[in-house]
């Protein structure tokens, strides 16, 4: 071996510690988990039922119990209002970035956007007309229907062919609402009407979106639906109005209501449309069906307390069969069978565990539907417990006519 010969020397050189360490995954390419939701589902649930009785109630509330009859001029206010704060979100925030990604042109707006916000018009404002008429629990009532009224449509306009298995399924909600509207004790046809126009305007534009804006170029979460159809329906309803209601308005009708107090409305009506798009994307269509129905029976109990809505147990019989066929409607039988099977192994389970408490509850179940029962069957003969103690010769001889 030379003396120039290159000898390689193996075995680990010491490192200077000043020697920066070379990363074995590179940074650029690593993924980035996503942030997790800081608020439980649970919140934007609770959120979005509370909007959503809010708007109903706070509309009654303006509509019939401060008097403002003016439903197509709220009606004009809320959507103007919606446009507006669309308008702002869409240039100072990234909840309206979707509607990038829709190919809105000129021709799509007048042959889509148009005639669907022309039917969303005619439903808002058959809606807030109802209010007039009709108590909040049996507007709930009756708006259990939409579902039968949405796959009527489906068939008359060709979108789907029709199938009488579904509509078996279906009439079971119709037959509840039957009930129940016999069991209303105010009825008023007019307001009857305008709700039932009000669920068939609903389900035209319902049906018109799947048939029209179906594909994946024209898809939009509410609050991009909301920017774009906004400014037609404020527009046609604001033309409505100036027909109907603007010439009999006086501008102290507005101050009876106060002005803060519709600003407050139309903001909680916009706010609605902002839960909605943080509850669909937060959780399933199970939960978002089981939310709705949630509503609307807290709605009743609401309209109960708050109005002293009289409901009869024939009402909530009725209703109770309209709610359990929307629910087989909405899910399916093999969804509800799934769940009716752990909710058995969980009772069974529940019994074991705690078989005292588990025979109360049972009893308690039976009582109570027993009472109701016997509640709807008999009827009150008694009127006037006054007049029935002064009809006795007997007790007016002992008591004397002190109670008159």
């Amino acid at each position: 071996m030379g003396n120039d010969e290159k000898v390689r020397v193996s075995g680990e050189i010491p490192r200077s510690p000043e020697t920066p360490v070379l990363p074995t995954v590179n940074p650029a390419t690593e993924k980035l988990a996503p942030p997790k939701s800081a608020l439980h589902p649970s919140a934007y649930i609770i959120t979005w039922i509370t909007l959503s009785s809010s708007v109903i109630l706070f509309n009654k509330w303006i509509l019939d119990t401060a008097k403002f009859d003016f439903p197509i001029i709220l009606t004009t206010w809320h959507l103007a209002f919606a446009t507006l704060m669309t308008q702002i979100l869409a240039r100072t925030t990234t909840l309206l970035d979707g509607r990038k990604t829709v190919k809105m042109t000129g021709r799509v707006y007048l042959r889509a956007i148009v005639p669907i916000g022309a039917f969303f018009s005619l439903s808002l404002i058959c809606g807030n007309l109802t209010y007039l008429y009709l108590s909040v629990a049996f507007i709930q009532m009756l708006k259990a229907t939409s579902p039968v009224a949405v796959l009527l449509t489906t068939w008359t306009l060709g979108v789907s062919p029709p199938d009488m298995r579904v509509l078996f399924n279906v009439s079971f909600i119709v037959i509840g609402v039957i009930i129940a509207s016999f069991g209303e004790i105010k009825f008023v046809l007019t307001g009857f009407l305008f709700q039932v126009g009000g669920i068939v305007f609903e389900a035209i534009r319902l049906v018109m979106v799947q048939r029209l804006l179906s594909s994946a170029e024209y898809k939009m979460d509410p609050l991009v639906s909301l920017y774009y159809f906004a400014p037609v329906c404020a527009t046609l309803n604001g033309i409505l109005s100036l027909l109907v209601e603007v010439p009999r308005l006086h501008i102290q009708n507005i101050y009876d209501v106060g002005i803060w107090i519709l600003v407050a409305n139309a903001m909680v009506a916009f706010l609605l449309n902002v839960s909605v798009v943080f509850l669909i994307g937060k959780t399933s269509s199970l939960v978002l069906t089981l939310c709705g129905i949630l509503k609307d029976i807290l709605l009743v109990f609401a309209s109960v307390m708050i109005w002293g809505t009289k409901v009869t147990p024939l009402q909530m019989f009725g209703y109770t069969i309209a709610l359990g066929g929307m629910i087989y409607y909405k899910l399916g039988a093999d969804t509800l069978k799934g769940y009716f099977s752990g909710a058995g192994l969980a009772w069974a389970d529940y019994g074991n565990r705690h078989p005292a408490l588990r025979k109360l509850i049972v009893f308690g179940v039976i009582l109570t539907i027993v009472f109701v029962t016997l509640g709807g069957i008999f009827p009150n003969y008694v009127k006037d417990p006054k007049a029935s103690i002064q009809g006795s010769g007997v007790l007016t001889a002992l008591l004397g006519n002190k109670g008159n």
